[in-house]
């Protein structure tokens, strides 16, 4: 430790015995922010001391000074809420930890204050300056900078990237002996379970596929099908270990009312091996037999059910899993299943997508496939991603969190990206299904918090590479649901990607940082609204970044706004400056929003999302919390916690490329 810091600290510590020899009134103050919880030690309305779980500890008030003033009365968020600094019902928390110049955030501490026994409170002031000092020892703090490019767009995502698929899987579909499916396929899903309807409609519109790896062995119930209509069933010898099923039509007529209710956009994985017959161990060759699917097809138009894109077959690209059809093959059928569409949709205004091949990517297949099948026939080019192996892997959680491990990914979305520029550029590229681990994903990993530094970094990775839909496996169903398979309440994830869809618009931008790989980083514009919006993820367990945004477009502007912080060189100046923009109403410095997500406890495995310290639960009446940001100086760092993951807004960042008049 320097003998500056060493002053410093010295300095600091003298206030307790002036204050306690005065001491009327007592009381502790606990609250979270930012993935941190915090503890405030206040006597007869002054801060003593602030204790911070993995922050460290600052006496915020080296002279004894008020900061609880009665007349702070400000508005301080655009929806009118209002903050009242009297008693001790709200505190202006003033904090940074390797400067005097103090950001201000507005926390509400109303049900958090208790009064403390007079005979315990200094042992508590005591334990509290210990712990916090011991938590600041063991972690490593990191300065660096964010460049954002506002000035254009990297790439573009579509309009409903954000994506979740429903599968076909029966409950008896066990992995590692553990079944993980309950009643969540295309033909048992409990669709009147209000959860279910609530979580889809808060994603307005959710793209929802049908599909998976059973879909090559459904028929449906409709048109001259001769077969018996038999639901899914073990049986020894059968594709993935299961005979051939059906779909009713009186489950597909429920299905249709269920999404139109909730606003659902839909894309059907179509049978691809009717008519086919198993040649070897896993290629399977001949004509498909479209009879059947013509027949569904009419029937689902005819009942005016709109389709947004249909799709031919699970993953039977290049090896298969579990089945492979030669691609020129391949190709024929697809342009066959084209024209079937341009006849039943001829005296539509509508015409839906044609979508493939939903499989894993391999150069080679995908090129040619895109060469024989010709011009215009595919509209969307899905490929499918496991990237962190099996869900019995008992290293997931370091592949997760290893920022090399993520960003090997891609090597598969540039070259997917050369593919389309080179054979299809009339088509678009989709992630059609990831789960991140396969075989249902991984117990106590893909449905825990763990998970969502996967998810995220993968939504942001794919939007780089101008993916225009992400589709999750699954919405609910195996251990990587969005939602619980049991109760249907939403699993860490399902916040992950509602936060993305209420924040993240199209326009991606460049972000470059110049701190550790650990720290991953995405921009885009901010959705519906003027702004940019970061998504920040820290992968590192010990490091805490202290990250300053900067924009090229406004460098000048923010060159001079640190020469002029760097004028305030007293404690008091700085507690000024913080203070400035508090009192006077319309002031050029405004806020950003910050949406701080940690696990509860701390425990990367727990199934409960924090944000901003408050656990994310559906409410009484089974309806999914609010989802509110703290509110920050503009001008002050981000803080990022270890392992955490943050969405910062910008609210008036200087980004041409996302806004038609320029803002400060």
């Amino acid at each position: 430790m320097d003998q500056k810091k060493s002053a410093d600290k010295g300095e600091k510590t003298d206030v307790m015995p002036k204050l306690w020899d005065q001491c009327t009134k007592v009381a502790l103050i606990t609250f979270a922010y930012s993935g941190s919880k915090f503890e405030l030690v206040v006597i007869n309305d002054f801060v003593l001391h602030l204790g911070v779980q993995n922050f460290g500890h600052r006496v915020i008030d080296e002279r004894g000074n008020k900061i609880l003033e009665d007349e702070l009365l400000v508005e301080a968020n655009d929806d009118n809420s209002r903050v009242s600094a009297a008693g001790f019902s709200t505190v202006h928390l003033l904090e940074e930890i390797d400067q005097w110049y103090l950001r201000m955030v507005v926390l509400d501490l109303d049900a958090t204050a208790r009064t403390v026994d007079p005979l315990m409170r200094f042992h508590l002031a005591l334990f509290l300056v210990l712990a916090s000092l011991q938590a600041t020892l063991s972690q490593d703090i990191e300065h660096g900078s964010l460049l954002v490019d506002g000035a254009q767009t990297k790439a573009e995502t579509g309009d409903n990237f954000i994506c979740a698929t429903i599968d076909w899987w029966p409950h008896d579909k066990c992995d590692y002996n553990h079944c993980p499916w309950g009643y969540s396929s295309v033909v048992n899903l409990d669709l009147s379970h209000p959860f279910l309807a609530k979580a889809i409609q808060a994603l307005k519109p959710l793209r929802i596929r049908l599909g998976g790896s059973l879909q090559d062995q459904v028929l449906y119930d409709v048109g001259s099908l001769k077969s018996p209509c038999h639901p899914l069933q073990k049986v020894k010898g059968g594709l993935f270990g299961f005979s051939k099923g059906c779909l009713h039509m009186k489950r597909w007529d429920g299905l249709n009312q269920f999404f139109n209710e909730t606003g659902a956009i839909v894309t059907f994985g179509l049978n691809a091996l009717h008519g086919k017959h198993q040649i070897s161990h896993n290629v399977w060759e001949g004509d498909w037999d479209p009879t059947n699917a013509y027949d569904f097809i009419k029937y689902t138009i005819s009942k005016g059910y709109k389709i947004d894109s249909w799709e031919l077959g699970n993953e039977l690209s290049g090896k298969g899993i579990g089945a492979s059809v030669d691609v020129a093959q391949y190709g024929k059928d697809l342009i066959k299943l084209k024209q079937i569409l341009g006849t039943l949709y001829e005296n539509s205004k509508f015409k839906p997508s044609l979508v493939a091949p939903g499989g894993f990517y391999e150069r080679e297949w995908y090129d040619k496939l895109l060469q024989v099948s010709g011009s215009g026939i595919i509209n969307v080019l899905t490929h499918h991603l496991y990237n962190l192996g099996a869900g019995s892997d008992e290293h997931l959680e370091r592949k997760i969190l290893d920022p090399e491990r993520l960003s090997k990914v891609e090597s598969i979305f540039g070259n997917l990206s050369e593919t389309i520029q080179k054979y299809g550029p009339w088509t678009s590229a989709w992630v059609g299904e990831a789960g991140g681990a396969y075989n249902s994903g991984g117990n106590h990993v893909s449905n825990t918090f763990l998970n969502s530094f996967w998810y995220l970094d993968q939504l942001g990775i794919a939007s780089n590479y101008n993916t225009k839909v992400y589709c999750r496996q699954t919405i609910i169903g195996g251990n990587y649901g969005l939602l619980n398979t049991t109760t249907f309440t939403p699993n860490p994830d399902y916040y992950s990607a509602l936060l993305w869809h209420r924040l993240m618009g199209k326009k991606v931008l460049a972000v470059s940082s110049d701190v550790s790989p650990f720290l991953r980083t995405y921009a885009h514009c901010s959705k519906d609204r003027d702004g940019v919006t970061l998504l920040l993820i820290n992968l590192s367990n010990e490091t805490r970044f202290i990250l300053t945004v900067r924009n090229p477009v406004s460098a000048s502007i923010e060159n001079e706004v640190a020469t002029n912080i760097q004028k305030e060189n007293t404690f008091f100046d700085k507690l000024k400056k913080a203070f400035s923009w508090v009192g006077t109403k319309g002031s050029e410095v405004t806020f950003r929003e910050e949406y701080h997500l940690t696990p509860k406890d701390d425990y990367l495995k727990s199934q409960t999302m924090v944000l901003n310290g408050i656990p994310l639960e559906l409410t009484d009446q089974g309806d999914l919390p609010r989802l509110d940001p703290v509110s920050s100086n503009v001008r002050s760092p981000i803080y990022m916690t270890p392992l955490s993951i943050a969405f910062v807004v910008y609210p008036n960042f200087d980004a041409p490329a996302c806004a038609t008049r320029r803002k400060f």
